[in-house]
């Protein structure tokens, strides 16, 4: 297959040209997965094929979202000519103010740094109350690269700060669509963390807190009322029973045929 222009490179992965970066990531996972030669025996061609694709489109991404998102405010510095090619990543780890900081965090993640991308991503979340990535990049490109953020903060079992950070691509989701047929993604990977990486994994007060979020977040009746049941055994754990029961009961009132645990049956 010869390429001639770059919607060739779109329909290799699949994806319409307006697809955001998250969608990229995606689509080449998913097919990649199926023309690898060690997984499917199939001809490594294609699979060359799908890589020089992915590259091109991502490159185009990438070079879109470093292009609107850097704001060079020094003029001297925008139009001097110097020396030596102009090192982005130099001229922001160099300064100390949030918005250099977080997006030192995109840039290092882009660009094959994702273990710095996450240590800097924690480092502001414990410096600085409140911290919002989303505060310095277009809501698109937030939303995008945010996800991928939450990806690697998932690898490495970070998932508290995982789901605050899913929290806000999900509610900006709800607000106006962006992600589209690709948001179930996004809601999975929120649930799993809730579901599965949350009990046991993360401080009792921060999962409490995690789970009654997550009310908030569009899920279907029957992952609220799981929340809710894990919620009852938190607050069961806690000694704080009163608690305990109001959830349990919003759980079945939710969920009626959700099984209550062995431990908490004392409360229904």
């Amino acid at each position: 297959m010869i390429f001639g222009s770059f919607t060739d490179y779109y329909a290799v992965l699949g994806i319409a040209p307006d697809a955001g970066t998250a969608e990229i990531k995606h689509a080449y996972r998913t097919k990649a997965k199926k023309l690898h030669p060690d997984l499917s025996g199939k001809d490594a061609e294609q699979f060359r094929l799908l890589n020089k694709a992915y590259k091109a489109v991502s490159d185009i991404r990438r070079k879109s979202f470093f292009d609107t998102s850097f704001d060079f405010r020094d003029t001297e510095l925008r139009y001097a000519k110097p020396e030596r090619p102009f090192d982005y990543r130099t001229w922001l780890s160099e300064r100390n103010d949030e918005e250099s900081r977080a997006k030192l965090i995109f840039w290092d993640l882009l660009h094959g740094r994702e273990d710095d991308a996450v240590n800097l991503f924690k480092t502001l979340n414990r410096e600085i109350p409140d911290f919002k990535m989303s505060a310095w990049f277009s809501r698109e490109d937030f939303m995008d690269y945010g996800f991928i953020l939450a990806e690697e903060l998932v690898f490495r079992a970070d998932f508290y700060d995982a789901a605050l950070l899913l929290e806000q691509i999900i509610l900006m989701e709800q607000r106006r669509p962006y992600f589209k047929h690709f948001f179930p993604e996004v809601t999975a990977l929120a649930r799993t963390i809730l579901l599965f990486h949350t009990d046991g994994v993360v401080h009792t007060e921060l999962a409490l807190d995690l789970w009654e979020r997550a009310l908030e977040w569009g899920f279907p009746k029957k992952d609220e009322a799981a929340f809710l049941m894990k919620m009852a055994a938190a607050y069961e754990k806690i000694k704080d029973k009163q608690a305990a029961a109001v959830c349990l009961n919003e759980a079945r009132r939710l969920h009626a045929s959700l099984k209550v645990p062995a431990k908490l049956k004392h409360l229904v």
